[in-house]
C-alpha cells in the first residue's frame, strides 16, 4: 500500500530543515536527506550540488520498500536502519516513525558511531514534528492550505 501525499506547512518545513542542517554539522556528514516513502525529497543539506537528488530519493524509497518485503518474509515488521559501506562513501538510512526516510551520506572523516548517535537524536525530533503535522492535518477545525482556492481560480489558471 502506498502512502498518501504529505501536506507540508512552512512552519514544519523550517523546523525539519533546521534539524537537517544541524545533523550535517554535528555528524560531520557530507549530505543529509529527508525523503517520504513515495520517493519525494522533503529536505536536504550538505554537498548536494554533485548529486542527482531526484534519483537518490527515488532509489532510496525503493530500497526501503524492497527491504520491507524482506522483513515480511522474515516475519519482521520492518528493518528501520540500514547501513551501506563503500570505498569512499557510506550511507546510513533510518526510517523515522514509519513515515519518512532519513539518509546520511558520510565519508571517513566521521565515524558510524557518531552518525548513529546524531541520527538517533534527530530521528526523535523529526518524529515529534511529523506527529504534530499529522495531528494538524487531521484536525477538522484546521483550515486546509487549499481552502481559499476556488473553481474559478483553477479555471483561470488553465485559461492563461
Amino acid at each position: 500500500m502506498t502512502n498518501p501525499q504529505m501536506v507540508m506547512y512552512e512552519e514544519e518545513f523550517n523546523q525539519i530543515q533546521t534539524i537537517v542542517d544541524r545533523l550535517v554539522r554535528e555528524a560531520n556528514a557530507q549530505v543529509v536527506f529527508i525523503i517520504d516513502k513515495n520517493g519525494q525529497l522533503i529536505a536536504n543539506a550538505g554537498e548536494t550540488e554533485q548529486l542527482d537528488t531526484t534519483s537518490l530519493a527515488s532509489l532510496t524509497a525503493g530500497n526501503i520498500a524492497a527491504t520491507g518485503g524482506i522483513a515480511k518474509l522474515l516475519r519482521e515488521n520492518e528493518f528501520s536502519t540500514q547501513f551501506h559501506e563503500g570505498e569512499k562513501s557510506n550511507i546510513h538510512i533510518q526510517l523515522v516513525g514509519n513515515r519518512v526516510i532519513l539518509v546520511v551520506i558520510f565519508d571517513n572523516k566521521t565515524s558510524l558511531g557518531l552518525v548513529r548517535l546524531r541520527v538517533k537524536k534527530a530521528s526523535e525530533q523529526l518524529n515529534l514534528i511529523f506527529e504534530a503535522l499529522l495531528n494538524k492535518v487531521q484536525d477538522p477545525n484546521q483550515e486546509t492550505p487549499f481552502a481559499e482556492i476556488t473553481d474559478d481560480d483553477i479555471d483561470n489558471l488553465f485559461n492563461d
